[in-house]
């Protein structure tokens, strides 16, 4: 494995990077982006195994192929099974392919996605590079496409490997297809395997990645989570004060999640639900990640805008698969021009696709 010098490095990976990113990458997850206990441990078990690194945008040169790595399925799957090592062979099927592979870059934020490639990293030795696909979560495989769809002529390789063996569901698949055609299959291999399986994919050279993709978004991650951290050993409001505070947004008040309607469809979760305050009733429409947000029918934050609910008891940001009804949260909202952005969730096509799913019309331009 190569050693890259502090210059290079994004940061040190250390039990305090791990414990600060995946808080700060489940806020801006908004809703997605796996769970913080998940992102926890698999940034643990790769500080047991190998020395992950993550650098900068700046250190791999602008024509070395770099691979995206993420999980797909639904959050909420009762049979969901995908283990640290589904991660690394699903970077071993791409290889298998004759890609030579770089650098990682994960898809998105969340819990569990800002730390995503760090296991592999550790194991294989492949750098992770600090230019995530998008600085926040998404639902849809081909918004963490950095706009590959649109590229003409582009093939899209992608390999995922999940399941439960001892249930008969362990999956891989390896396939090459166009971004949406790829993306439907290894959507569908999630539901075979369970609910959940760990995905590489899109090679692409580094120049692309930093000009489509989302630079510098996990050390955001980093700095909101240690911020978060920092806020909650005062109290779970200051926790709140300080995300929204470095982030731009706003906090929209405290309420009870009265009502909650989850339904696991097409290897997404997809609901509503509502949150009482003490002036109004906030409902908050979900497709893995909050998409929109209203009050008394006035809307007030659509994706790719930050929905972020904190637990106003823990002051930790909340996903929509773990929320529970009689929960007292927070209700934040970042507007989408104080996030870091990749192309893939600024396209229109896509937009009107999460706008069908959760049958919100209006407010999906970006």
């Amino acid at each position: 494995m190569k050693r890259y010098s502090a210059q290079e490095i994004a940061f040190p990976v250390t039990e305090e990077t791990i414990d600060s990113i995946v808080v700060g990458g489940c806020f801006l997850g908004g809703g997605g982006g796996g769970s913080m206990e998940a992102g926890r441990k698999l940034g643990r078990l790769a500080m047991e195994v190998g020395v992950p690194q993550v650098v900068s945008a700046e250190t791999l040169p602008p024509d070395s192929t770099v691979v995206t790595v993420s999980a797909v399925g639904a959050p909420a799957a009762k049979d969901q099974f995908c283990t640290p090592m589904d991660y690394v062979r699903a970077v071993e099927l791409l290889s298998q392919r004759g890609i030579g592979i770089a650098g990682l870059n994960t898809s998105e934020n969340g819990g569990l996605a800002s730390v995503n490639g760090w296991f592999q990293s550790a194991v294989l030795g492949i750098p992770v590079v600090d230019a995530p696909c998008n600085g926040r979560a998404h639902p849809m495989g081909t918004m963490g496409a950095m706009g590959l769809h649109r590229l003409e002529g582009y093939l899209s390789v992608q390999a995922a490997a999940g399941g439960d063996p001892r249930k008969g569901l362990y999956t891989e698949l390896v396939v090459s297809a166009s971004i949406v055609e790829a993306s439907r299959l290894v959507r569908q291999a999630s539901i075979s395997a369970g609910g959940m399986v760990a995905v590489a994919r899109n090679p692409v050279q580094m120049g692309y990645v930093k000009e489509h993709g989302a630079p510098f978004a996990l050390s955001q991650a980093l700095e909101v989570g240690r911020r978060i951290q920092k806020g909650r050993t005062i109290s779970p409001h200051r926790a709140a004060s300080e995300a929204v505070e470095y982030m731009g947004g706003q906090l929209l008040g405290e309420g009870t999640v009265e009502e909650l309607r989850l339904e696991t469809k097409g290897g997404f979760d997809v609901g509503v639900t509502f949150v009482r305050t003490e002036k109004y009733r906030l409902e908050l429409t979900f497709w893995n990640e909050f998409m929109t947000l209203e009050q008394e029918g006035e809307r007030l934050g659509t994706f790719p805008d930050l929905i972020a609910l904190m637990d106003l008891s823990t002051g930790l940001p909340l996903p929509s698969a773990s929320l529970r009804e009689g929960q007292k949260v927070l209700v934040i909202l970042v507007p989408k021009g104080k996030l870091i952005l990749g192309a893939g969730v600024k396209d229109p096509e896509l937009l009107k696709e999460a706008e069908k799913v959760v049958g919100k019309p209006g407010g999906w331009e970006c």
